[in-house]
């Protein structure tokens, strides 16, 4: 068989493939979320928890065995949480939401595999019994902005504000808010570098590298 006659072969053998690709992923996406948007994949297992209040935009990819848990109830506190995943979004395998407040992620975010998002605190009063039995609580929700990417089992903990093109390092905890184009890193995560749009690179921050985030 000529290449050409090769080349018209495999045309003809890929459309019946794409099309039962196409219907695997259909068949495999989630029905009971708030919103899923067009074009996006979930790869399972997906676990996850209260779905009614978790939004997904158009063209995500969220890895396999990851866990979305907005919590609505713990003991006898009542929650209204919201978990919220913007269009064109990569969610690597592993990574964990548990929110009783809000996650937010904006548009083109990048989250590596084993990312923990947590806006939830939990009681650890030695008088109070039990750590399990004690309330939980929240310092407000994790929002972060446009085309940030989180490498590497970081951890983003409640209250932070990532600003567009933020990036978090490879296992760093973050705990405070962070401005636009700014590179993070460590524990607890500090200012490392920011991008500059003189030079179209990211420059390292003179001076103390370990001084805190203002």
């Amino acid at each position: 068989m000529t290449t050409s006659s090769n080349r018209f072969a495999a045309h003809l053998s890929a459309g019946p493939l794409r099309w039962l690709r196409q219907l695997r992923w259909q068949m495999r996406r989630p029905r009971d979320l708030k919103r899923l948007g067009a074009a996006s994949r979930i790869m399972p297992p997906l676990r996850r928890v209260n779905a009614h209040c978790i939004e997904i935009g158009d063209r995500v990819v969220i890895g396999r065995n990851c866990l979305l848990q907005p919590l609505t109830a713990y003991l006898n506190q009542r929650f209204s949480p919201r978990l919220l995943i913007g269009d064109d979004c990569y969610v690597g395998p592993d990574c964990q939401f548990h929110c009783i407040d809000r996650i937010e992620l904006g548009r083109g975010c990048v989250l590596s595999d084993q990312v923990y998002v947590s806006d939830v605190g939990h009681g650890m009063d030695p008088r109070a019994g039990l750590i399990m039995d004690q309330a939980v609580y929240s310092k407000g929700p994790v929002v972060m902005g446009d085309h940030c990417f989180v490498g590497f089992g970081a951890v983003v903990l409640s209250g932070v504000r990532l600003g567009d093109h933020c990036v978090v390092g490879a296992r760093s905890v973050v705990t405070r808010s962070v401005p636009a184009h700014t590179m993070v890193a460590g524990n607890p995560a500090r200012a490392i570098a920011r991008f500059s749009t003189d030079s179209g690179r990211w420059e390292r921050i003179s001076g103390n590298l370990e001084a805190p985030l203002s």
